[in-house]
């Protein structure tokens, strides 16, 4: 339901206790004290008919005798009562309720309903919102609103903390507090039967008190809807997740590589990764990483140099960095020349760059400047050990200036704690990202480096459907269709060479043999040397019964080989269905590597995509990496790049790099496919041959499985560029591209923007503002098509360049009921009727996804819209003492306006 109605759940009027008590020690009395005492200006009522008043307050005996609907309920009575008491809230008008009674997830009624089913049938008719149950409630300090029965209060702040444990809730408070921590929203969401964290992270999202996003994660119940809301909100502000739950589980019942490989974790990395989310290893590090974003410099690589006035401080650093995934730099030539005209002749000569204990302040200014402009390294991180020699505060007021002023952004680290305070608070108050100990250092550093990746990640909007890679699509449906009809699990392995082939996927060539003679026959055909496998329905891995043969050299031995498989499977697998052999021939290249590329079935994300380290030993090997479908070249590269064999695909000693770019186009492919067929269930190539010469795949097995086609795409997390809706017009000597809007489309807005005339601005967002902050254009360009849709009118300028004339952009409701829209032309480009065919779009679109309705709100004196309002078949509402008039155009009624004209 997303945002619908939080309004009232974090920012209420008025509050009601529900279960207010007088009760030392009980919820209800410490909920009645905490909001009491945190100075929520609204009026607060106990409801319990036990008490006349409770906290001095008047209570009353039941919602029905409460002087008005309050905003909020605030429920702290044992779970039977809930769906009365929703059902009475709804009725009175409340729109929004935490529950923190426990035991809810468990409990029944007298009939064996489930009381959290009825609670929320009570609610649904209202649109009543639940946070909770079982949860410790929530804070918003900055209305003096402490609905909770948290020991502790807490501090206005710009940050949003989101927890699933109601323990840690109470541990993070007391916490932050110590350390004078303020937070905008404290929330702790429960068991979540309504209100999760997609609804959280969307209403954060666009909250102007917020800052930054902290989340404690244990479980995602709705995924597409937690990424969408997440992809929403870190386009805005960093969103950092702690995520639990890091040991395998989920792959064990598996029947493919792939499906072992991609553990429930691994996903969730992917998850987190596309999203533009960072994701940290505990609560520490969550403070210390949003500190990082918030304040610290960004980094353009993860080439660190360190410098320190102590050898220790910089082992210490560089141990961290190894562990954490940050590179040291190495020194150039230059830089060491440089450094040898400083430094003692006893400096490591290395990074970590040591300066020696005894150095003056000359000594640091001048490293630091040398360092600065070392184009090797990407950041500097400066450590200092207290030191008799010179006193710290006077290094660092030496030091900010040049620091200031160097080309690499500098992290520091003082160490100690009153000797060196001076000279921290120093660094800090200039804006230099300052840390206690140099491993916090690196983390901060590796966090803005990770962090910088998933938001270019964030960037990425893969096509559902790609020119290069052009699949006979009606072939591969029916070859699943067949395999599906046929009662198959498990494609054959010549179903799954064919499938790989209609991809553009190279296979090796194979042929099918269903005896020992027919085997013969077929490597006579091909040519000694071959390679021989078992080809069976029903034995997932033939390296489990040795079913491969490789380097077979005659027809002998062939027979030979073909007896002993076959012998060995019954031996084995009794029950295995045996159809004969695959013969091929052997693959000669000495410097291919084996790789596995494949897909796996999340059972929270969906399909994602596994890529590693290939062979029979893929599971023992571990080298694998794992991302959400779609790919594109980009997301391709870097999912190639998290794996350890990468290093070697890259080229080392007498081994030249292989054909990247050959495997980018198999895992684009691999997902083009997953988009395709949405039967396709679970997929391995492996292995899959890789050299300078390019790739060849050597075995593909596929599991299928019966899938409704109309929801495939609703598999996907993240739903692809939706370039089916790609649409092309005649227009002048040209064509003119009407496209859904994409993230590289930000420079083309702007200079959209600059070509409007300030009058027409101020008719369609009621404002003559020109100028735009990064934050908004990317809000603009970088959209969720799962949750609204901008189109954009393209023309070919005067240079060749691709350029915006026009836009139309809808909205829509958590319940796609309503979608509220807009559009705008270029100035010069007004009166062509392209206003006219943008909305004609506009409306097709809402109208297939099921949309109830448009709406618009237009000032009254813009004739121009008004009048395309009424040609496309909108109702014009007009009233009489406002400057706007709304708009709306029902869109499942009878279409109306199809044989609308331009005005």
């Amino acid at each position: 339901m997303s945002t619908r109605n939080l309004d009232y759940l974090l920012s209420p009027r008025s509050v009601a206790v529900i279960g207010a008590s007088e009760r030392t020690g009980s919820v209800g009395s410490t909920v009645m004290r905490n909001l009491l005492a945190d100075g929520f200006e609204g009026p607060v009522w106990p409801v319990n008919p036990k008490y006349t008043q409770v906290a001095g307050r008047q209570a009353y005996a039941s919602v029905k005798a409460l002087p008005q609907a309050p905003d909020l309920a605030v429920i702290c009575t044992p779970p039977p009562t809930l769906p009365g008491l929703i059902a009475e809230l709804g009725q009175r008008g409340t729109r929004a309720a935490a529950v923190l009674t426990a035991g809810v997830a468990s409990a029944t009624d007298r009939k064996g309903r489930r009381i959290i089913d009825l609670m929320l049938e009570a609610a649904q008719p209202h649109l009543l919102r639940i946070l909770g149950p079982n949860c410790v409630g929530f804070l918003v300090p900055g209305l003096g609103l402490n609905a909770s029965f948290a020991p502790v209060s807490t501090v206005s702040g710009p940050l949003a903390f989101v927890s699933q444990s109601g323990a840690l809730v109470t541990a993070v408070l007391d916490w932050a507090n110590s350390r004078g921590i303020g937070f905008s929203h404290f929330i702790s969401v429960g068991d979540r039967a309504d209100v999760d964290f997609g609804d959280l992270i969307d209403y954060l999202g666009s909250d102007p008190h917020t800052r930054a996003i902290l989340l404690y994660v244990e479980s995602v119940k709705t995924p597409r809807k937690f990424l969408s809301a997440a992809r929403a909100a870190s386009r805005n502000k960093p969103v950092i997740v702690v995520k639990t739950g890091r040991a395998p589980e989920g792959a064990r019942a598996a029947a493919t590589h792939s499906g072992v490989l991609a553990g429930a974790d691994e996903v969730f990395d992917a998850a987190i990764r596309r999203a533009g989310m960072l994701r940290v290893e505990n609560l520490l590090d969550l403070f210390v990483a949003v500190e990082t974003l918030a304040r610290g410099p960004r980094f353009e690589g993860d080439r660190l140099m360190v410098v320190s006035n102590g050898g220790g401080a910089g082992v210490l650093a560089a141990d961290a960095a190894a562990l954490g995934g940050a590179r040291l730099a190495e020194l150039s030539a230059a830089t060491i020349e440089r450094l040898d005209a400083l430094l003692p002749p006893m400096w490591s000569r290395a990074n970590p760059v040591d300066i020696i204990g005894d150095a003056p302040v000359e000594r640091y200014v001048e490293t630091l400047k040398v360092l600065g402009d070392a184009k090797e390294a990407d950041a500097i991180l400066f450590i200092h050990a207290p030191s008799a020699i010179v006193p710290a505060d006077a290094i660092a007021e030496a030091c900010v200036p040049v620091v200031k002023a160097a080309t690499r952004p500098v992290l520091s680290c003082w160490l100690g704690a009153a000797s060196v305070e001076d000279a921290w608070r120093r660094f800090a108050q200039a804006g230099i990202a300052s840390y206690h100990t140099p491993e916090e250092a690196v983390r901060a550093f590796v966090h803005s480096v990770t962090y910088r990746r998933n938001q270019q990640q964030l960037l990425q909007a893969p096509p559902s459907s790609r020119d290069e890679i052009a699949p006979d699509l009606g072939r591969a449906r029916g070859l699943l269709r067949a395999a599906l009809t046929a009662g198959q699990q498990w494609l054959t392995d010549t179903q799954g060479r064919e499938l790989l082939t209609l991809y553009g996927i190279p296979v090796v060539e194979t042929r099918a043999a269903p005896s020992v003679d027919a085997a013969r026959e077929a490597a006579e055909a091909i040519g000694y040397p071959v390679a021989l496998k078992l080809d069976s329905p029903d034995i997932s891995h033939k390296s489990d019964v040795r079913g491969v043969i490789l380097n077979i050299d005659s027809a002998d031995e062939l027979r030979a080989s073909a007896v002993a498989i076959l012998r060995r499977a019954h031996e084995l697998r009794p029950q295995a269905r045996l159809e004969g052999f695959v013969v091929q021939p052997m693959v000669r290249r000495p410097n291919a590597f084996e790789l596995l590329i494949g897909v796996a079935n999340d059972p929270q994300f969906g399909p994602v995509i596994v890529f590693g380290h290939g062979g029979t030993a893929v599971e023992i090997v571990g080298d694998r990496a794992v991302a959400l479908p779609p790919l594109n070249t980009a997301l391709a590269r870097e999912l190639v790049s998290r794996t350890r064999i990468a290093r070697l695909l890259a080229g080392y000693r007498d081994r030249p790099p292989v054909d990247l770019a050959a495997i980018c186009r198999v895992l684009v492919a691999v997902s083009q496919m997953v988009i395709d067929l949405p039967e396709l269930a679970e997929l391995d190539i492996n292995p899959l041959l890789v050299d300078e010469q390019g790739v060849v795949a050597l075995a593909g097995r596929a599991r299928v499985a019966k899938q409704d086609r109309a929801h495939g795409e609703a598999r996907l997390a993240i739903r692809p560029y939706p370039r089916e809706l790609e649409e092309a017009f005649a227009w002048d000597d040209g064509e003119m591209l009407m496209r859904p809007i994409r993230p590289d489309d930000g420079e083309r807005h702007l200079a959209f923007l600059a070509r409007l005339d300030p009058e027409d601005i101020r008719l369609r967002v009621f404002s003559s503002r020109r100028s735009i902050a990064p934050s908004e254009l990317a809000r603009l360009t970088q959209i969720d098509y799962e949750r609204e849709m901008a189109f954009v009118a393209t023309i070919a300028g005067a240079d060749g360049q691709q350029e915006t004339i026009g836009t139309v952009r809808a909205v829509t409701d958590p319940d796609n009921a309503r979608a509220e829209f807009g559009v705008i032309v270029r100035s010069d480009m007004k009166g062509r009727s392209l206003g006219f065919l943008l909305m004609k779009k506009m409306i097709r679109y809402c109208r297939e996804r099921g949309t109830g309705e448009l709406v618009g709100d237009v000032l009254r004196e813009n004739a121009g819209m008004l009048r395309l309002a009424r040609a496309l078949g909108f109702e014009v509402q007009s009233g009489a003492d406002s400057e706007f008039v709304r708009i709306r155009l029902p869109l499942q009624a009878a279409e109306g306006s199809a044989a609308a004209s331009p005005p």
